[in-house]
């Protein structure tokens, strides 16, 4: 389905089935949790369905309640999204249920099967980490789980889920979402009854992503993907630095201008003349990575865009040296790896969604900026992205000179907004000259 159809009916079917289903759990279904259940929960599903990388934000969460809780970990997810899942390789196969989103029937079926599942395999606790989702807070409070853990709105407007949770947890909009997803656990296992959940300090340690096994076999194919684009690759004598322009339907406001990306690519081979610059993507996303090499008119620009599946990422991230992206999927799934990310933010922001691994988050920090919340159910109402198209192909080549020029191209700075004043400042000055009807509405900030 259309991302715009499932948000129209999150809303308009969603509200009035979470209060009758609230109804339904204050009459049926005692309110009390079994403290047995909530010290020490055995089989304990994790509900997150619609962001690709929101599941490597979640793998410290995942590992808590798999090492730290020793439960059975379940997984529910959209079935386009569970390739990403099983890169992290921590949930078994059989305790996984994939919900189809393409069309309505097929949701409405899965819909009923994930309440048949649920009951059939005892979970006794569910974790909701949508942002406010009625479509998972259905499946959480119906799930027949005696614990079910999820975002609540408490005081704040908007927003309505109905009250299906019996541990209701803080959303925090000043802290990583990794550690709102651990702030879930600690709920599962907390001492004594709170409100709201979760009263705990969570170190940054807590947060950090194990990281992924790559094997021979699987480097040695990753070698050979990349020669099938450049014959003469050498990993004795080549670097490889890694584009992905693309960005989930989700936000497109999330995108770098193309010109942007093909402007970058040129300057990275005119600097350095043992680097190879491979632009990655979907098959779907193959013409336009291959409108980019074809613009760079260079044969150390090549497209391996629906060339691999995604699992290869992996392997392909392990035998490269720096990865420029949109912040989406791939900027998490780097995490697994010890490659170098540049990572540019616009529309949303490091402090929440920051890649885990070893990055270099670039945003201008402009006043509207992060525009989707999960107020707005990341429904931006922005129709010029200002913040990624004033971004400059300079400021983002002077992150990857410095990745490359670092000991081994890997041990980089590492920061949320770093030269946040200069960034603003140059980004400023290429917008005034593109545009001076509004030059005078910018203000450097110090």
């Amino acid at each position: 389905m259309r991302l715009n159809t499932m948000r129209t009916l999150d809303r308009w079917l969603g509200i009035p089935l979470c209060f009758l289903s609230s109804c339904l759990l204050r009459i049926f279904a005692s309110r009390r949790r079994s403290r047995a259940v909530a010290a020490c929960p055995q089989r304990v599903l994790i509900l997150e369905l619609s962001e690709m990388g929101s599941t490597v934000i979640a793998e410290p969460a995942m590992r808590q309640v798999r090492d730290g809780l020793h439960a059975q970990l379940y997984f529910a997810i959209f079935a386009r999204n569970v390739e990403s899942l099983r890169l992290l390789q921590m949930v078994p196969e059989g305790n996984l249920f994939l919900i189809r989103d393409d069309h309505f029937l097929a949701l409405a079926i899965d819909s009923l099967r994930f309440l048949l599942w649920t009951r059939q395999r005892k979970i006794d606790a569910v974790l909701d980490l949508e942002l406010f989702s009625r479509y998972s807070a259905l499946l959480c409070g119906l799930s027949g789980a005696q614990t079910r853990v999820g975002f609540h709105r408490f005081r704040a407007e908007g927003l309505y889920r109905g009250s299906m949770l019996t541990h209701p947890v803080v959303y925090n909009g000043h802290m990583h979402m990794a550690k709102n997803f651990l702030a879930m656990v600690y709920a599962l296992s907390a001492p004594a009854d709170e409100y709201p959940y979760a009263k705990t300090i969570l170190p940054d340690e807590a947060i950090r992503v194990t990281p992924a096994v790559i094997d021979d076999a699987d480097r040695v194919a990753a070698q050979a993907l990349v020669r099938q684009v450049f014959p003469g690759y050498r990993p004795s004598t080549h670097r490889i630095v890694l584009l992905n322009p693309n960005s989930s339907e989700m936000l497109p406001q999330r995108r770098w201008p193309p010109g942007h990306f093909l402007e970058l690519a040129q300057r990275i081979v005119a600097e350095w003349p043992d680097v190879l610059v491979a632009v990655t993507g979907s098959a779907a996303e193959r013409e336009e990575s291959l409108q980019l090499e074809s613009q760079a008119k260079h044969p150390r620009v090549r497209s391996l865009a629906g060339m691999h599946a995604l699992r290869m990422l992996l392997p392909l991230y392990a035998i490269s040296h720096v990865l420029v992206t949109n912040d989406s999927g791939p900027a998490h799934f780097s995490a697994l790896t010890r490659i170098r990310s540049v990572v540019l933010f616009g529309p949303e922001t490091p402090t929440l969604y920051g890649s885990l691994g070893n990055t270099e988050s670039l945003t201008l920090g402009l006043a509207c900026s992060p525009c989707v919340t999960a107020a707005n159910q990341k429904n931006s109402a922005c129709t010029d992205a200002v913040c990624m198209r004033t971004m400059s192909p300079w400021h983002v080549l002077a992150a990857v000179r410095r990745a490359l020029d670092a000991p081994n191209g890997a041990d980089g700075p590492s920061s949320a907004a770093p030269e946040s004043a200069a960034i603003q400042e140059h980004a400023i000055q290429e917008h005034a000259i593109q545009e001076h009807a509004i030059q005078d509405q910018w203000i450097a900030l110090p």
